[in-house]
């Protein structure tokens, strides 16, 4: 199957079947989108909505999360993962978005990565669902998907996959691909055992043709 074929097929079947993905994570502004990506890195969404409500609560803005002590954002975070680097860069990030942006969420990838905290992935993010720019986040889960049905090839990094991604999805499409893979990867094509019985893309996946995934479902 040409490579063509197989990404105009999956496009074609998650434009169908998913054509308003969105992020899992709850978030009402930018700000608090930002807040919850960082939060996210190594932690479920599930465990990042039960952290924001209350940090929101007490700060709902850059201003006011620049004038916190790392102490107190630790309390708030402590039940995330590796919570002193995150309210450390939390902190920094709220004193930079107030002194250098104004408060004001940046929508370039190159200000974005000047935030603590925010690397290319999560930069990729806020552009993406943010301000619908073409930027595709890599996570785990994109990176594992794209390698196993076949839409990436030898990419050993985030950015090597990101640039296959970008170079064969429609950049209109690619805030919405960030989700498809995000989602397939996060309920059917699973790390350890993939539900290819489930799956609506496996007649142009190159794992289930290897029939490596064929032979896993019936053990």
């Amino acid at each position: 199957m040409k490579i063509s074929e197989r990404y105009k097929n999956i496009i074609d079947w998650f434009s169908m079947n998913m054509p308003q993905p969105e992020t899992e994570l709850h978030y009402k502004n930018p700000f608090q989108l930002l807040v919850a990506v960082i939060l996210s890195a190594q932690c479920t969404d599930k465990r990042v909505n039960l952290i924001t409500p209350p940090f929101f609560q007490k700060y709902p803005s850059a201003d006011l999360l620049s004038k916190a002590t790392q102490e107190e954002i630790f309390d708030l975070i402590r039940s995330c993962s590796y919570p002193n680097n995150k309210a450390a860069n939390l902190l920094g990030m709220g004193k930079m978005l107030t002194e250098k942006f104004n408060g004001i969420v940046p929508d370039e990838i190159d200000d974005l990565t000047q935030l603590p905290g925010v690397g290319r992935k999560t930069a990729n993010v806020i552009a993406s669902v943010v301000f619908n720019k073409p930027a595709m986040a890599v996570d785990t889960h994109v990176f594992r998907v794209s390698a196993r049905i076949g839409l990436t090839s030898g990419a050993k990094t985030p950015l090597e996959t990101e640039k296959q991604l970008v170079k064969h999805i429609p950049a209109e499409l690619i805030p919405k691909a960030h989700h498809w893979l995000i989602l397939h990867g996060r309920y059917v094509c699973l790390a350890r055992k993939p539900k290819c019985s489930e799956c609506g893309i496996k007649n142009w996946c190159r794992y289930y043709a290897s029939n490596t995934c064929q032979n896993l479902n019936q053990s």
